[in-house]
């Protein structure tokens, strides 16, 4: 038996994108609960769906386990939970149906869970969990009433009451390691060696970010920023390596090296203790300075992910990202000095983007030529300045079903036919492929002249086609 079993909806092969990548990390934040839970002597246990059938596997852990309490904790350092998908929803909504069979109560946390608090009551919740999860989880699940948890929403008779918000922590050096022993290591050490050839672990070094990008939903931290020590952060990096012997590690923050002197501080510390590893991580353009990426270098920085968003100044501005596309290039330039991979997330179809916006972001690429590029659409989340500018356009589907689904959900310049032809075509383009390249800028071609809101007179030519005469008279 288990006080607390713990859960979450990130099941692997419920996302084609996902199978198709096979990199698959374990539920951090979840594992981070269930450490804070043992401190306090409450007995967990965990059903991890990444890999196996959430349908009968959960059903079967609770006959295992008999807990008194069940928590879906989504993992909130995993972007795939921040995406707030539909098929994910779905598996939380079975569990709470599994749980209510068997009279046991459940509990939900995550970004979807926060923003949609009346829908998981109703799907059969007793009550959710917002904001930062761990104290909010010690004391729902060490019994005190649930009137006096801030951080909770439930169901008081007929009412969804809304208990005050949770104050968010700012000592991150007080939280324990995670649970690593109640996932199974080996599992994700053979899935990312027969898929990739070497083994991958996720960590943190901080919550939240300060920014203010009017597309991003930020539901548990909000516009906060904490880090964690930079020795503390050595330390893990050090335990991680010689524990379970990663080849590599995703730094899963939202924002990564953001202080200069912090990044200093952990390269050094990282040096003294010899604790690198080659890392990935996410950060933003106009953070990669000389001084910041030479410190990342010697930290053991292989990638960096950043939101380079649109080679478009007009369209940087609306999005509120405060970056300069002179920003994209320089982070390039120092990048590349350094022998750091570096890699683009862009965004298409931001309301006001025309072709000439997006001919703007494709010459931007081929300038800087980064290494690899991770390409979406603007998708609107309850709690942005952008879903509320489109909020009246979005029909009954208001979010995606799986992480490669890429629909417009309002109106659009384009169909979402276009955009995933888009994404295929510059994906294409950046790894390699000549033939592949022209068949699909062919079919961006043809979607361009058909699916356009903009009229005839004011389109312009595809000219951003006109790389070679090859793939000119590929699309002609």
């Amino acid at each position: 038996m288990a006080d607390v079993l713990l859960t979450h909806s990130n099941h692997l092969y419920s996302d084609r994108k996902q199978v198709q990548k096979m990199q698959p990390y374990p539920p951090l934040q979840t594992l981070l609960a269930a450490a804070a839970l043992r401190e306090l002597g409450i007995s967990v246990s965990l059903f991890d769906s990444t890999f196996h059938a959430p349908e009968d596997g959960f059903a079967e852990a609770l006959d295992t386990h008999r807990p008194r309490l069940v928590i879906v904790c989504e993992d909130d350092f995993n972007f795939l939970s921040k995406m707030c998908l539909g098929r994910n929803r779905e598996i939380a909504f079975s569990m709470a149906a599994a749980a209510h069979a068997k009279d046991v109560p459940i509990a939900a946390h995550g970004s979807d869970a926060s923003d949609h608090v009346l829908e998981y009551l109703d799907a059969g919740f007793d009550s959710v969990l917002i904001g930062e999860v761990e104290t909010t989880l010690v004391e729902l699940a060490g019994g005190r009433p649930r009137a006096s948890i801030r951080g909770l929403a439930y169901r008081d008779s007929s009412s969804v009451r809304h208990n005050p918000p949770r104050e968010l922590r700012t000592d991150l050096a007080a939280l324990p390691l995670p649970a690593w022993d109640l996932i199974d290591m080996q599992q994700y050490r053979q899935a990312w060696n027969a898929a990739h050839g070497y083994f991958s672990l996720n960590m943190v070094s901080s919550r939240g970010c300060p920014y203010r990008c009017n597309w991003c939903a930020k539901p548990i931290y909000g516009n906060s920023y904490h880090a964690r020590p930079p020795l503390s952060v050595a330390s893990e990096l050090r335990h991680l390596k010689a524990k379970f012997q990663p080849d590599h590690i995703w730094f899963a923050d939202d924002i990564f090296a953001l202080s200069p002197k912090w990044t200093t501080a952990f390269a050094d510390a990282v040096e003294a203790q010899s604790a690198q590893v080659p890392f990935k991580m996410q950060s933003r353009c106009d953070l990669m300075t000389r001084d910041t990426v030479e410190a990342l270098r010697r930290a053991g920085c292989a990638e960096v992910w950043m939101g380079a968003e649109s080679g478009s100044q007009r369209i940087l501005d609306a999005m509120d990202k405060g970056t300069r596309v002179k920003d994209i290039y320089r982070a390039r330039e120092n990048l590349r000095a350094h022998g750091v991979r570096a890699c683009f997330f862009l965004q298409f179809g931001y309301p006001g983007e025309t072709w000439n916006e997006i001919e703007e972001t494709i010459r931007m690429l081929r300038d800087t030529r980064p290494d690899d590029i991770g390409v979406s659409v603007s998708y609107p989340l309850p709690g942005t300045r952008f879903y509320e500018q489109v909020g009246t356009e979005l029909g009954r589907k208001s979010n995606w079903s799986d992480s490669a689904d890429l629909a417009m959900l309002f109106r659009g310049e384009y169909s979402s036919e276009f955009y995933r032809a888009l994404a295929d075509a510059l994906h294409a383009e950046v790894r390699g492929g000549f033939r592949s390249e022209a068949t699909a800028w062919a079919r961006v071609w043809e979607l361009e002249r058909t699916s356009a809101r903009l009229s005839e007179p004011n389109r312009t030519h595809f000219t951003i086609l006109n790389k070679s005469p090859e793939l000119r008279e590929s699309v002609s």
